[in-house]
């Protein structure tokens, strides 16, 4: 198999609108979380969210083309023009149809949903607006991201809920690894921070209701009530390794290994033994030629939700063993809340920050321990130590399982 590699990273975040700041803010130990601004809440359970701040479409896009793009969109697009300038790729020196585009969105624009269906009501259907379908399906962020940059090589857009960024970096991994593609543009997005997203969510008792910022998303503590919903993107750029060689890319980190498996076992609800995630970081471990004892720091899923929380802290002991206590459980989702098809590719993003810099970010806001919940979850500060294996997962609604292990890149 062709190993694949990192040449570039972009993020839209709650903290932070470049990968640089948002790393800032990781590394301050900054939170996302704040009243919701896009409507009223009073009639709302949860009132809180983690919103992007400050992002102005106009700043990475032409306008005209930004209009016909809803925000799950836009933040995509924003996001893949830092990835790709980071990457130093030029298209007009690679044979577009081998450089992909694999970008998702859990979700799509509700948002579009909401308002045509609001003029649908007041005005008849003959009003309802020509674009609704391609702005809000979800794969028009693929969509978009490959018109922008003339990506014309394979364009997937996977759809598995929260584990949507996670495998859709995976899919492209395995894209370049069997020859595919060379590069591939890579992650997930999401904005579904609007009426019918927190009420649905909040009806099906997802969210946190806590009025505390600093108690609201807060993984593995045992006074944990639900996620806070947020947004964003994050983009990277993967390249076959000669191909990066031959152009003479500056390498960030390797992917080992991807695991991908399903519980079949709830539409909401991780199986309770954790088998189905432990087996999907097992898949990657061994793809990567390594021993369970050799990883050292996994970024969970660590929604804040009971039921995440529990059994993902099951899947870990099982995949590990007694070794599961040795390592380093951190979840970003602590500080830029739950950020939906978007997580797991920001959460990637985190974990090779991490293997560059040797720090392990804390859990942030955590206090109180449950009992059963007894690993290693990073509660007393930043852990700067080498770190040369991470396992980032992903866990999804209807039982979807991803696990992707990111390498410090050496040449052998």
């Amino acid at each position: 198999m062709r190993r694949v590699v990192v040449t570039g990273m972009g993020a839209i975040t709650p903290i932070g609108l470049s990968v640089d700041d948002f790393w800032d803010s990781i590394k301050h130990e900054r939170t996302g979380f704040a009243p919701i601004t896009r409507f009223d809440t009073t009639d709302y359970k949860a009132k809180l969210a983690a919103e992007v701040k400050g992002f102005d479409a106009k700043d990475y896009m032409d306008f005209k083309a930004a209009k016909r793009m809803e925000l799950f969109s836009q933040y995509a697009v924003a996001a893949t023009k830092e990835a790709i300038s980071q990457s130093g790729l030029e298209m007009e020196k690679e044979d577009p149809f081998m450089v992909g585009c694999s970008v998702g969105s859990g979700i799509g624009s509700l948002q579009a949903v909401e308002r045509e269906h609001q003029r649908l009501l007041e005005k008849g259907p003959k009003r309802v607006g020509p674009l609704l379908v391609p702005l809000m399906i979800s794969n028009m962020a693929c969509g978009n991201v490959s018109i922008q940059f003339g990506l014309r090589g394979k364009s997937l857009n996977v759809v598995t809920a929260c584990a949507t960024g996670t495998h859709s970096i995976g899919e492209a991994f395995r894209s370049i690894q069997c020859g595919e593609a060379d590069v591939m543009v890579a992650g997930g997005t999401e904005a579904s921070i609007c009426p019918i997203g927190i009420g649905g969510f909040a009806a099906l008792t997802a969210l946190s209701e806590s009025s505390d910022v600093k108690r609201c998303s807060i993984p593995f503590d045992k006074e944990r009530s639900g996620f806070v919903m947020g947004e964003g993107a994050a983009i990277v750029v993967l390249e076959e390794l000669q191909h990066a060689r031959k152009r003479g890319a500056n390498i960030l980190a390797e992917i080992g290994g991807y695991g991908a498996t399903s519980d079949a076992y709830h539409i909401t609800s991780p199986a309770e033994d954790g088998s189905g995630a432990a087996r999907a970081m097992l898949q990657a471990v061994r793809e990567a030629g390594i021993q369970p004892e050799d990883v050292t720091c996994i970024n969970a899923h660590g929604t804040s939700t009971h039921h995440n929380d529990l059994f993902e802290t099951r899947a870990i002991k099982l995949a590990f063993g007694k070794h599961a206590k040795n390592i380093r459980v951190n979840s970003t989702k602590s500080m830029t809340g739950h950020m939906m098809g978007a997580a797991g590719a920001i959460e990637f993003v985190t974990c090779v920050k991490e293997i560059q810099e040797n720090y392990i970010h804390p859990t942030v806001g955590f206090q109180v321990r449950d009992e059963e919940l007894d690993l290693n979850y990073v509660t007393e500060g930043a852990i700067r130590e080498p770190v040369d294996y991470v396992i980032s997962n992903s866990l999804g609604f209807g039982g979807h399982n991803g696990s992707i292990l990111i390498k410090k890149y050496r040449e052998e």
